[in-house]
This record gives C-alpha cells, sequence and structure tokens, in this order.
C-alpha cells in the first residue's frame, strides 16, 4: 500500500512539477523578445555598448525563468529517486521562489507607491508590463493564482514523498522482503563401515600349496 502510495506521489509531483517549468519557459521566451525589441530599438543587444544602462526587468525575467526552469529538473530528479538531498533542495528553492513572489505581490497591494520601489527601467518593458497588467488585471489575477497554487502544491507533495520516504524501512515484510542469508547445508558424510575382529591368517597347507605352484 505503501509502495503504491509513494508512486502515486512521484507522479502526481512530476505532473504538477512541469507546470513550473511551462511558466519558466514563457518568462525566457518573453526575456529573449524583450531583447530583441531592444536590438531593434538601439542596433544592438543590451549592455553591448560602454554607456548602455543596464534593462534589470528584462534581466530579471530571464533569470527568473532559468530558475524554475532548474528548479523543475531538480524536482524531476527528486520525484524519480526520492533522494533525501535533491527533495531538501528542490523544497528551498521553491519555498525561496514562493517567498519571493509573496513579497512582491504584497508590496503591490498593500503599498500605493510600489512603482517607486523598483528602480528606473531605461528599457521601458517595465511601464509596458504595468500597464499590460492594470488592463487585463482578471487574466493577471488567476494567472498569478494559478502559478503560486502549483508550486504551493508542488512543495507539498515534496514534503509528503520525503517524509513517505524516510520510512521505508519501517515498512512491513509485504512492502519490503529484508534479506535474508541463505541457509548452510551441511553435507552429511556416512561413516566408513569397519568390521572388528580376530585377524584372519592363511592356514600352513595354504602355504605350502601356494609356493608349490609357483616352483
Amino acid at each position: 500500500m505503501v509502495r503504491m502510495l509513494r508512486a502515486c506521489i512521484r507522479s502526481l509531483l512530476k505532473f504538477v512539477n512541469s507546470g513550473n517549468g511551462m511558466v519558466g519557459i514563457a518568462m525566457i521566451l518573453y526575456g529573449i523578445w524583450l531583447m530583441r525589441a531592444w536590438q531593434r530599438h538601439l542596433g544592438h543587444l543590451p549592455y553591448e555598448g560602454p554607456n548602455d544602462p543596464i534593462p534589470w526587468f528584462t534581466y530579471s525575467f530571464l533569470g527568473l525563468g532559468i530558475l524554475l526552469c532548474v528548479i523543475t529538473c531538480l524536482g524531476h530528479i527528486a520525484a524519480e529517486t526520492a533522494n533525501g538531498c535533491c527533495l531538501h533542495l528542490y523544497m528551498l528553492l521553491l519555498f525561496m521562489v514562493i517567498m519571493v513572489e509573496a513579497g512582491v505581490t504584497t508590496d503591490v497591494f498593500l503599498n500605493r507607491d510600489w512603482a517607486e520601489d523598483f528602480p528606473k527601467d531605461p528599457s521601458g518593458c517595465f511601464d509596458q508590463f504595468k500597464h499590460f497588467i492594470k488592463s487585463n488585471f482578471n487574466i493577471c489575477k488567476w494567472i498569478g493564482i494559478s502559478t503560486v497554487s502549483i508550486q504551493g502544491l508542488s512543495l507539498l507533495l515534496a514534503m509528503v514523498l520525503k517524509a513517505i520516504g524516510s520510512r521505508r524501512y519501517y515498512e512491513s515484510d509485504d512492502e519490503y522482503a529484508p534479506e535474508r542469508l541463505p541457509f548452510l547445508k551441511n553435507t552429511l558424510h556416512s561413516p566408513t563401515a569397519c568390521v572388528i575382529g580376530d585377524p584372519v591368517f592363511p592356514s600352513k597347507n595354504d602355504t605350502w600349496n601356494k609356493q608349490t605352484e609357483d616352483k
């Protein structure tokens, strides 16, 4: 029963964790599109010139997307192997991402001047992104809720898998058969038959007849 439960949780963790990878790939593609837009505007890629300002919004999107893809790969490895170190590292990275997202969301909803907390983006992509969120707030809200839900569910499944995996050696014999040493089969050797009695000597007549025949 426990083995079946572990298999189901591992498969479910892989499926849910794929959502994080899809979000990461989408962020990477959007970051690449922003870099191409910067290249069309200035004629070269961001931060190639000596006096070019740093487009932090583009790099932040790319970095977060790459981080989510790395976390997704680590989550698949952890779900496949159920290794304690991989699960701990996966949960730590995912928890840090959730905390960053929670901090940014809290600042946006509770602070009216939240835009001033971020540095000025020279590419103007941050202002465009902010305007897009305001004009499509309902869609962006559900996308954000879905993303956080996927990450939270992935974290919960990883914790359950770690808890089940730590008790795998304490299950019944039906689930995990212990290794047994083969029985030693001693080969029984039958003792050699011995006859105890008086020695038999040939008679004198037999000895005389034998000597005569030899001559």
